[in-house]
């Protein structure tokens, strides 16, 4: 089964055929939202909310935990993540899309592990090389080809603590360091999801670029219209990927 895992700007997945909505209780607690079972183009499909319904969970108070050992006990294999991000690079402007293959983690104080001596003893050294699960990645670009969508198809994402945004002189730590784009979800989820034996690939969509890339800063109403016009592919997109 496929789980997704939508972000800001997808608290809800259009064309779902609902099956049932299920509070889960988990070993880690409450998960950010109720998961919601459905169908989507003959697919069978489990849907949680990120930061909750409505949108209100701040990206370092989330229970990555939670939301992803819901999605394992109702049957999920496969989790598509969607991330919210701010553009570095030249090429992931205002509601493009990017399907990242590396991460960077710049948080704190998050619990970042299943291993925590309390739910399971000792440690499993995941192998983290690849954070994002290739033949999913590849599935989405195939995807993205056939409906013609200009996305990256490779990027390294920054993962900050948030809530509040970046500064311009961390935006240039960032780019020395190779990242591609800024966001505040991606980490401690990919790493858990790995934990837990999910595949994992997430579809960043862009809704601003980062602070100093441009002289001009993006305001409210501009940031919404970026992430509903990447919304709108990211739609596309799913559909799409549940056909390849």
């Amino acid at each position: 089964m496929l789980g997704l895992i939508g972000g800001t700007g997808l608290e809800q997945l259009e064309g779902l055929e609902l099956i049932e909505q299920r509070w889960f209780d988990t070993p880690y607690g409450e998960p950010s939202s109720i998961l919601t079972l459905g169908e989507l183009d003959g697919v069978r499909l489990a849907f949680i909310a990120r930061h909750g319904v409505p949108n209100k969970i701040a990206p370092h108070l989330i229970n990555y935990r939670a939301n992803l050992d819901a999605l394992k006990q109702i049957g999920v294999n496969t989790v598509l993540a969607v991330n919210a991000v701010g553009g570095i690079h030249e090429n992931l402007g205002p509601a493009r899309i990017a399907i990242p293959d590396q991460i960077i983690d710049y948080s704190y104080g998050r619990v970042h592990t299943i291993y925590d001596g309390v739910h399971h003893e000792g440690a499993e050294y995941i192998d983290f090389t690849f954070p994002y699960t290739p033949a999913v990645r590849e599935k989405l670009i195939s995807a993205a080809k056939k409906l013609n969508l200009s996305v990256m198809t490779t990027g390294t994402y920054a993962v900050t603590q948030g809530p509040r945004l970046e500064t311009s002189a961390e935006i240039r730590r960032y780019r020395q360091d190779g990242c591609d784009m800024v966001g505040m979800t991606g980490m401690p989820e990919a790493a858990i999801a790995k934990e837990m034996g999910l595949d994992y690939a997430s579809i960043a969509v862009c809704v601003n670029w980062a602070a100093g890339i441009y002289e001009s800063i993006a305001t409210i109403e501009e940031i919404h219209t970026s992430l509903e016009a990447g919304m709108a592919q990211v739609h596309q997109l799913i559909h799409e990927y549940l056909k390849v």
